[in-house]
């Protein structure tokens, strides 16, 4: 019995002594995964495009994704530095069967784009601190300049007094680089082109503004002819989304619905709106006597941040002093 019990004893092995440990050589390590292969685990999302804030892209494109509820994440940019331009949104969303019409579509969707102003006028007024000003020009001497031009001239070729009001902003915003440019990201930035958009309303009800590109450098003739092309494109629905991707400032004329004045919203990120009004016939003093004058009055939305009242007052009063020299425009 007793060898017995020595037996068992001599036989139970404490767990200290296990050897198993010792097999394995001291610098033997677990493998590590190769970092291709390393496992990410995403956040959270909030939202349903949760990077579009940080992304770098143009205003339009990023007014067309979410109209068209693309996540520019999803996006490859062609633009400096990487940036998304709206041609990169309209190449992806053709890339994907599910996001557009099998059939192709001639012109602008105008239902989406209408959306996507809505969507910016309402941003604007929540974001943008505006202040207004206006001022009345004397434009009896325009009218008379343009009595004269147009003598000759058939219908369709003849200027308007719109015209004129479009190239005189166009001169001025050279003196004034404060109202033509974009804020964004906390700043406001520059644009030494001068790209000016014309607000035309959309069959149907809307607004959108395409954009006359380099207005400054056309000649009132030149400036016409685009401005009755975008008229007539836009209202029959053909215009291009790329056309109203770029303006650097907007301008609005209610004078043809006999509106005498209008205070527009700014389309952001632009950081100015400049509106004209009907030119009525008002007492006007002349050199000392009174005088039956045409008078327009012009008036200027501008963005606090970039601008103030006194550098607004002298901008209107540049329009003004251009408006006296129609054949220098």
């Amino acid at each position: 019995r007793l060898r017995t019990q020595a037996e068992v004893e001599a036989g139970v092995k404490k767990p200290a002594a296990v050897a198993a440990p010792a097999m394995i050589p001291p610098a033997a390590k677990p493998a590590e995964l190769p970092e291709a292969l390393s496992v990410v685990v995403p956040l959270p999302q909030v939202s349903p495009f949760p990077t579009i804030a940080r992304i770098r892209a143009s205003p339009a494109a990023r007014q067309f994704a979410l109209a068209h509820k693309l996540d520019l994440a999803t996006v490859m940019g062609s633009g400096a530095d990487g940036a998304i331009v709206l041609k990169d949104v309209e190449a992806r969303l053709a890339s994907i069967p599910s996001a557009m019409p099998k059939k192709p579509v001639i012109g602008l969707d105008l239902g989406a784009m209408r959306a996507a102003i809505a969507a910016a006028m309402a941003r604007s007024k929540r974001e943008i601190p505006h202040y207004y000003l206006q001022h009345q020009i004397d434009v009896t001497g325009c009218e008379t300049w343009l009595v004269k031009r147009n003598a000759e001239r058939p219908p369709q070729s003849r200027l308007l007094l719109g015209v004129l009001a479009a190239k005189a902003v166009a001169a001025a915003l050279r003196r004034f680089p404060a109202f033509n440019g974009f804020f964004q990201d906390g700043k406001f930035e520059a644009v030494s082109a001068i790209h000016i958009g014309m607000a035309i309303a959309i069959r149907g009800g809307g607004l959108a503004a395409p954009a006359i590109h380099d207005a400054d450098r056309l000649s009132c003739d030149e400036l016409m002819a685009a401005m009755r092309d975008l008229v007539q494109r836009m209202r029959s629905g053909r215009i291009r989304s790329s056309e109203i991707a770029d303006a650097t400032i907007t301008i609005s004329s209610l004078g043809e619905r006999g509106v005498e004045a209008l205070f527009g919203i700014i389309y952001p990120p632009q950081v100015a709106l400049v509106g004209f009004g009907k030119a009525v016939m008002r007492p006007w003093v002349v050199e000392g006597t009174i005088q039956p004058r045409s008078v327009m009055t012009v008036t200027l939305s501008g963005d606090h941040r970039v601008s103030d009242g006194h550098v607004g007052a002298l901008f209107l009063a540049e329009i003004g002093r251009l408006l006296q020299e129609p054949e220098k425009l």
